[in-house]
């Protein structure tokens, strides 16, 4: 039997947010913090985290107090939930110090739902002073990650939200976060002084994501293919390493057709902000950024997240790749790497001027990505075990799955390349290695003496990219590794040794040549809707579409918060006459029926009017 929170929460739910079923373990984790108790809550991007918040926030009395590390993100959350009819604030510093006074004699009066406050304002002792003061209903701590030093997103200020345990010891407190490996996860509890709180693990998988990873060998020209065979006009993030990669990457784009837009630290802060917004607002463009963009961006109809470089950890992977498809439809997380970035990524962490046992586990999160790029089986299973869960079988929505690679007994190549470098005396990069393996006679081999070596011109039988394919593959294994002395030579570990003797064999995968166009309607999968063979829901699904992104424009907010695409596709399955049947369909509360009901059932009864000719 239901307990009575339980059906409050529900008429939420449905009233509110327009759901009629709660997703996971949202239930239990709502039960949990509106009976007063703290809970530290695991879940995936596009999981339902914000409503584990916002529902106990309007149920219990007081305002629920979020704490949120970036404008954009408590901007959208905002604009979302006035649309849905809760009464929500946020103080950050794009407010005039008047609108500050107003929302803060709301928050004592008690007219607010949900404060939304970065940590940085949280913990000044005027705001604590004022919280003090307040009926508070919860704290929720998002992006939790934010707090622990091994991390991939430290952020100094989250280490002070230890405060809220000592000077609000009776309230309720919720953290939560998409991404956190066991040491992350234990490192957050402490910090924030969650060490009694229920945890909650949702499972990690994303089964809408499709994940991809091809090698490099021409970046750019990769990417535009697969940009316009499989995602032409549709929104994407694509991520790079350096800032002027960005910006070469972007105009790159613009020169193609391709709307796409740069966004990284070094910018202009109002460009930046004027390029983030394009982003939110408009649709089709593609935003070409480093890392520094993407938390807190809740836009659902992100098509897909395409990285041009390695990134540094599977955590990083999987919140950036987390970004696509948070409506559940199909998105595709792709990437292009090569043996450069796994130089460049190591030769970073060499300099690193952080602790020693901090750059150690860095590098074991690197050597975990980079296992995870050349796996030969299911990369969803991959990616889900280093999160703890054990998958029973292989996804079907992979790259390795759905192209099932080879593999090849390299064992002998792979002698040649350490005996290799050994001759060479572990002073040179991988181009001259190649060099000396292909036989080429060139000025810096003869500077040096290496055609005398035994290892000259052994190397025939492959091709320059193979050989590159063999040392990027000897390097993720952790056979080789980079010097410290910046110029990129390789070395020999011990682990090696096994393998110059004879003792053990190498089993190279082979890399596949050009990327494979897939389908949309292969694609989309079990969400597909076959408009080319149905012109007249293509043509309702533009309308709809048409009408949506008017009434963005009128109340000036992105066109995902009137609905999302999710939404809109259910109106052309269905086909609801009237405001009952509208209610019905998931993601249209009473707030929004109420305000834009009239507008869409407009458009959906002219299309029967169409129809009827």
């Amino acid at each position: 039997m239901q307990s009575a929170k339980s059906v409050v929460a529900l008429d939420i739910l449905k009233d509110v947010f327009g759901y009629s079923v709660f997703r996971g373990e949202q239930e239990q984790i709502i039960n949990q913090v509106v009976s007063g108790q703290d809970a530290l809550v695991l879940m995936p991007t596009g999981g339902g985290k914000s409503l584990c918040y916002q529902i106990p926030s309007i149920i219990r009395p007081g305002t629920g107090i979020v704490v949120s590390p970036l404008i954009a993100l408590m901007q959208d959350q905002v604009s979302a939930l006035r649309l849905q009819g809760v009464s929500v604030a946020f103080l950050n510093s794009t407010l005039s110090f008047q609108n500050v006074q107003e929302i803060e004699a709301q928050l004592l009066r008690d007219e607010l739902d949900l404060l939304y406050i970065a940590p940085e304002r949280l913990c000044q002792p005027r705001t604590l002073n004022l919280l003090q003061q307040t009926d508070i209903a919860l704290f929720a701590i998002d992006e939790a990650h934010c707090v622990s030093q091994w991390g991939h997103d430290f952020r100094p200020e989250y280490i002070q939200l230890s405060i809220l345990h000592e000077q609000f010891p009776d309230v309720p407190r919720i953290a939560l976060t998409a991404t956190a490996d066991e040491t992350t996860r234990n490192e957050i509890a402490y910090r924030l002084n969650l060490s009694e709180a229920q945890l909650f693990i949702s499972s990690f998988d994303r089964p809408n994501i499709r994940y991809r990873v091809k090698q490099k060998k021409n970046a750019r020209q990769q990417l535009l293919q697969f940009i316009s065979s499989e995602h032409p006009q549709e929104a994407g993030i694509v991520y790079c390493l350096s800032r002027k990669k960005v910006d070469d990457t972007a105009s790159w784009l613009l020169a193609q057709g391709i709307k796409a837009l740069p966004y990284h630290a070094g910018m202009d802060a109002v460009l930046r902000q004027r390029h983030q917004q394009q982003f939110l607002m408009e649709d089709g463009i593609v935003i070409v950024a480093t890392i520094a963009f993407g938390m807190g961006i809740d836009k659902p109809d992100v098509r897909y997240v395409a990285h041009m470089d390695l990134p540094k950890s599977i955590e990083a992977y999987y919140q950036e790749t987390g970004r696509a498809g948070r409506d559940g439809l199909p998105a595709d997380a792709w990437m292009v790497y090569g043996l450069q970035d796994v130089i460049m990524l190591r030769q970073m962490l060499s300099k690193s001027e952080a602790e020693e046992k901090i750059k150690q586990l860095e590098h074991r999160k690197l050597e975990a990505m980079l296992g995870f790029c050349e796996i030969i089986a299911c990369r969803r299973a991959s990616l889900l075990s280093y999160f703890g869960e054990q998958p029973e079988k292989s996804c079907g929505n992979c790259d390795n799955c759905l192209e099932p690679v080879e593999s090849w007994d390299g064992t002998i190549e792979a002698q040649k390349a350490l005996s290799c470098i050994f001759r060479t005396e572990q002073r040179f990069g991988v181009n001259y290695l190649i060099d000396v393996l292909l036989g080429k006679l060139t000025s810096r081999i003869e500077q040096f003496g290496h055609a005398r070596v035994s290892t000259f011109g052994i190397g025939t039988e492959l091709s320059e990219v193979q050989w590159r394919s063999v040392f990027r593959q000897l390097m993720a294994r952790g056979l080789i590794e980079v010097d410290v002395d910046g110029f990129g030579s390789l070395k020999l570990t011990e682990d090696s040794r096994p393998i110059l003797r004879g003792e053990a064999s190498v089993f190279f995968r082979k890399d596949i040549g050009q990327d494979k166009k897939i389908s949309k309607r292969k694609k989309m999968g079990k969400w597909a809707r076959d408009f080319s063979a149905q012109p007249e829901d293509k043509a309702l699904w533009d309308a709809l579409r048409a009408r949506r992104k008017d009434l963005a424009l009128q109340h000036g907010v992105p066109a995902y918060i009137i609905f999302h695409d999710a939404t809109l596709m259910e109106m052309v399955v269905s086909h609801p006459t009237n405001h009952k049947e509208l209610s019905e369909i998931s993601g249209i509360g009473a707030s929004k029926l109420e305000k834009y009901g009239d507008e869409f059932l407009a458009v959906l009864n002219t299309a029967d009017l169409d129809l009827s000719f």
